[in-house]
């Protein structure tokens, strides 16, 4: 099958651009498990979506790198879709985070064997950056569907909690299946709000100390009377975006 050669128009480039990304994504999402996830899966997953080498080339100069990035933005997409019909205002926050990184695991499992290849090739030291960023940008997408409007330290601090919430799950849900990893969500989010999990032992059996409470609510500095105020009020510890680089 050969695919319309790229167009000239800006719209008419957009709209194709588009189309020829969906294609090429669904063609690597069935190649993935037998392929893995680098150089001869985009050439082959470009071949099967009809596209010649120079048009591959013009969609996805970084190869696999931007192979990966569409199939998390699809997942993000996915994600934001199951949730339309979902008022979050209406919810408690804890039940916010529940129901949004519950969403995207789930559009994640649907993808589990492209994924487990895509998060191995993510892990390669050359490509930590841009797994770290692409997971910075799944708990953006997330906080924001939340009700977050967060513009200071708070902003910083919530996704790079929710991002180590959600790679967890993610990893829970493929290994041990969707009743651990839902029990393994709400025990991260009864230590956010500062609780301890269930029988107030940690993983290893030992009891825990009592630590500040990084989850009590949207925004540290909502405004009085708005949905987030009052109990659902969070008290987020203070991370800088220069302290980020020098997480553990």
């Amino acid at each position: 099958m050969t695919a319309p050669a790229a167009p000239d128009t800006p719209l008419s480039s957009e709209l194709w651009a588009e189309a020829a990304e969906a294609r090429v994504l669904d063609a690597a999402v069935a190649l993935a498990p037998r392929l893995g996830w680098g150089s001869r899966l985009v050439a082959r997953a470009a071949e099967e979506a009809g596209l010649s080498a120079a048009d591959a080339m013009l969609l996805l100069p970084a190869g696999p790198r931007d192979l990966a990035a569409l199939l998390s933005r699809r997942h993000d997409a996915a994600a934001l879709a199951a949730l339309a019909e979902v008022d979050p205002l209406g919810l408690k926050v804890r039940e916010r985070i529940r129901r949004a990184v519950e969403a995207r695991v789930e559009a994640a499992a649907a993808d589990e064997a492209a994924v487990k290849r895509c998060t191995a090739f993510l892990a390669r030291p050359t490509n930590l950056k841009l797994g770290l960023s692409l997971l910075w940008e799944s708990a953006d997408v997330l906080w924001r569907w939340a009700g977050d409007v967060a513009t200071d330290e708070n902003h910083y601090t919530k996704r790079v909690i929710l991002s180590g919430v959600l790679a967890s799950t993610v990893a829970v849900r493929f290994e041990r299946g969707a009743a651990a990893a839902a029990e393994h969500l709400d025990a991260r989010i009864r230590e956010m709000e500062g609780r301890p999990a269930q029988g107030g032992r940690d993983a290893y059996g030992r009891g825990r100390r009592a630590r500040p409470a990084p989850l009590r609510g949207v925004g540290a500095r909502t405004q009085s009377g708005g949905p987030d105020s009052g109990r659902n009020r969070l008290t987020w510890p203070i991370l800088r975006p220069g302290e980020v680089s020098r997480l553990p």
